[in-house]
């Protein structure tokens, strides 16, 4: 299996909230990470104690229907399925394997709910981290066991035609983020930041009245802001592979693996952010481009008019690229 989430911060929150409205902040552990969450001037009706709890509740259930941790989740029950047998999702489940396989399908592969077996096989799921490079042989034996071509979504009814586990845990995380922001809207709060390990979602204005402001991380060692952008009403993930590797004879080894040719990715992108609507769309379209690197994913990006933010390793440092569609939020800067 692969890691349950992703930890790293990809993004920062800036702008703190003041005293000029109301807001609550609360936070607690979640999905292998924790969330943070500032509501500003909730309704009257709705009381800090009660909100959480529902919070928590929902997280609960994300976690119930799609972790690999938890034997007698959703998905588990579903892996758990023979081959060419069919099994009924509930709706969040079919929704997000629906998306996977979009994604998927968009990527030319580069998103894959199945990699997870050539995420562990390099030391990057539960396991520890292998003395040895894997081999070809070995490497090629475990691609027979990947591949989301295999799985087929009609309606809420799933079937395998192949042997594969499926991990979703480079999507569920923003998933958590969508369903607590839609917890939200359905309490009449419509001034909110979600974040889930690094994940987030906004709407309406804070504190100050002024939009969400957002910081993307440089790839350093501590939080250091690369670029300050202006963010309501949409979703921001990002993708990166500073942070997780290891080195062997000399080479560097990342926790990305490439599922179409099951090797760690060896391109240049350091860290992509992605704004969507939604954050579950958000959260595997970086996972997908952090995949396929700065020259294919901004291709993608300008054929699917995605809003897409890269830090590309130098020589000297690090440069900025970004989609016709991000440009936007770059020009919200001074605002």
């Amino acid at each position: 299996m692969m890691k349950p989430f992703l930890t790293f911060l990809g993004v920062l929150l800036l702008a703190a909230c003041s005293a000029e409205e109301s807001s609550w902040k609360l936070s607690g552990p979640t999905m292998g990470t924790r969330y943070h969450i500032t509501v500003v001037a909730a309704p009257a009706e709705v009381s800090r104690e009660s909100l959480k709890a529902d919070i928590d509740a929902e997280l609960v259930a994300v976690n119930q229907e799609m972790s690999t941790y938890i034997p007698d989740s959703e998905l588990m029950r579903a892996n758990d399925v023979a081959v060419g047998d069919a099994v009924a999702l509930s709706d969040n489940l079919a929704l997000i394997v629906g998306l996977s396989k979009t994604i998927y399908q968009q990527s030319n592969g580069a998103f894959d709910v199945t990699v997870g077996p050539l995420v562990n096989l390099w030391g990057f799921g539960p396991d520890p981290e292998p003395e040895t490079v894997p081999s070809d042989e070995e490497i090629n034996k475990l691609r027979a066991q990947v591949g989301s071509d295999a799985l087929t979504l009609s309606g809420n009814t799933l079937t395998k035609s192949r042997d594969v586990f499926i991990d979703l845990s480079a999507i569920a995380k923003g998933h958590g983020v969508d369903r607590v922001a839609e917890l939200l809207e359905s309490k009449g709060i419509t001034n909110y930041l979600v974040e889930v390990g690094g994940e987030l979602r906004t709407l309406g204005h804070n504190a100050t009245g002024a939009p969400w402001r957002i910081g993307i991380e440089r790839p350093s060692a501590g939080q250091v802001v690369q670029k300050p952008i202006a963010v309501s009403g949409k979703s921001i993930a990002t993708s990166g592979d500073y942070r997780n590797y290891y080195e062997r004879d000399g080479k560097r080894f990342t926790h990305t693996i490439d599922p179409r040719t099951g090797y760690p990715v060896e391109h240049r992108l350091a860290s992509v952010t992605v704004i969507a609507d939604t954050c579950a769309e958000a959260d595997g379209l970086a996972t997908a481009i952090n995949v396929m690197g700065a020259e294919a994913g901004l291709k993608l990006a300008e054929k699917d008019n995605l809003a897409v933010f890269m830090l590309v390793k130098t020589d000297d440092g690090f440069e900025e690229q970004s989609s016709t569609a991000f440009s936007p939020y770059l020009e919200s800067q001074g605002r």
